[in-house]
């Protein structure tokens, strides 16, 4: 086994995808070859997995640190001695250490900053000792260095987080639990009384299909695994030998039940509960139970509680009259997840959540409607400011247009009309003047010097007779 899965499994308890029993050929039964197999990688569930990780990568990579891993049991390690090595570790995994610790600082950083921007965004007060609670696994205070104390911190944080992630799950499941009556209690309340009386036959119904199934033997038990050598690996039960079983399913090889291997053990148990193809089978209570079964036989089977069965442990177990002679095994559908006093919390919980948002809504909508009222009072004021400079446009035209003009012989005489007799701007008009009419002397001084070829007339000539003046 790695000494990076023992770490993981031991102190860290991976989680991740499942293993399956194996296919083997009737015939003969070969146990695996004492050799190490590559772990692959597996996903923690911590929200810092990927950090957690890329330390043991590294770590790994030393000769010293590697060789203090295999003669340090695992309360050592949960107690910090482990940690107090990394002083020992050569120059170039600390330094990638620190450098992975520097990236790992800046993305909380960015986490922070994104939540404090959220809450307050949304009025709320930032719990800034409730954020920090949440990294407590390198110390932030010191960001640039990778120490002692960030190991330790990271060690005892991974261990507590995933010692709770279990508690954690069946906390989500008796939430969905609850959400699920939820709703089908509101259903029935949309109902006439023959449509609750059809729902509520029918709800009944699938109940008693549900718990309709072959009998589930106890988990871990020698009934159990002797049906898993049968049906899975194809053997006589009669030939049940437990630590050929062990080899058989230990499916990477590394000596130790991990929790994905034992959860494997119990597939055929729940394929007895559970098709996805019944309406009255939920794929996310056959994921609860197959929790639950492992978790009991870890309580039974794994004496020093590191998570993992080793063989000797395996073979302890398989000597008790527990794995002889079980007790039987309740299931889900015995074992409700909520009690009705939850049940009732849970809904007030509900109810509030929908009255918050029901008043927020109200105030969304409010200030929604006097947004658009504000948006109708400033088109207005835009209509009348357009109509407003229009007006003054026109006025700054007309102002602009010069007064009628009066010809006579060749020169230009303003003149300005009464309002009555108001015509077309530019438009010119000629005034006749009666014989012996004379202009006005300025006009007649004009007159006498020139003639209609701009030529000087003689003195004392009279004046052509033009006739009356056009109007062009």
């Amino acid at each position: 086994m790695s000494w990076t899965k023992r770490f993981l499994l031991s102190c860290l308890v991976l989680l991740g995808s499942e293993a399956v029993p194996i296919s083997v050929d009737k015939t003969k039964v070969k146990l695996p070859e004492d050799t190490t197999q590559a772990t692959p990688s597996v996903d923690t569930g911590l929200h810092y997995d990927r950090y957690l990780r890329e330390v043991i990568d590294f770590l790994e990579k030393d000769q010293h640190f590697r060789e203090k891993l295999h003669n340090t049991d695992m309360e050592d390690i949960k107690q910090g001695k482990l940690a107090k090595e990394l002083d020992f570790v050569s120059h170039h995994v600390r330094t990638k250490l620190d450098e992975l610790k520097r990236q790992e600082v800046s993305r909380l950083r960015t986490l922070i900053k994104a939540k404090q921007d959220i809450d307050g965004g949304n009025g709320q007060t930032v719990d800034h000792q409730a954020l920090l609670k949440q990294f407590e696994y390198l110390n932030h205070m010191n960001p640039h260095t990778f120490e002692v104390e960030d190991l330790d911190r990271l060690i005892k944080s991974a261990t507590s987080d995933l010692e709770n992630f279990d508690k954690e799950r069946h906390e989500e499941f008796k939430r969905y639990e609850m959400m699920k009556e939820h709703e089908r209690r509101e259903h029935l309340k949309t109902l006439d009384e023959d449509g609750r009386k059809k729902e509520e036959e029918h709800y009944e119904e699938m109940r008693k299909k549900h718990a309709d199934h072959p009998k589930v033997n106890h988990p871990g038990s020698q009934d159990q695994l002797k049906e898993v050598w049968e049906e899975a690996d194809g053997l006589d039960p009669e030939d049940f030998d437990p630590k050929t079983f062990f080899s058989l399913h230990d499916t990477n090889g590394d000596g130790f039940f991990d929790e994905q291997e034992l959860e494997a053990l119990f597939t055929k148990e729940l394929e007895k509960l559970y098709d996805p193809t019944n309406e009255e089978d939920d794929m996310v209570e056959m994921e609860e139970e197959r929790l639950r079964m492992r978790e009991h036989v870890m309580n039974e089977v794994d004496a020093n509680k590191d998570r993992l069965v080793s063989l000797d442990e395996f073979l302890i177990a398989t000597k008790k009259k527990e794995f002889l002679e079980p007790d039987s095994w309740e299931t889900l559908e015995q074992n409700q997840a909520y009690t009705e006093e939850e049940m009732r919390e849970f809904e007030e919980h509900l109810a509030k959540q929908e009255e918050d948002l029901s008043e927020k809504a109200t105030e969304l909508q409010k200030q929604r409607e006097e947004l658009e009222k504000q948006q109708e009072q400033l088109n207005a004021q835009k209509v009348e400011l357009q109509q407003a400079v229009e007006h003054m446009e026109r006025l700054k035209i007309q102002n602009a247009q010069p007064p009628p003009q009066v010809h006579v012989e060749g020169a230009a005489v303003p003149f300005e009309l009464a309002p009555d007799q108001a015509h077309p701007p530019n438009q010119q008009y000629a005034v006749p003047l009666a014989e012996n009419d004379l202009p006005p002397q300025g006009l007649n001084q004009g007159l006498s010097d020139q003639s209609h070829d701009g030529q000087p007339m003689p003195a004392g000539d009279p004046i052509p007779d033009q006739g009356a003046p056009q109007v062009p």
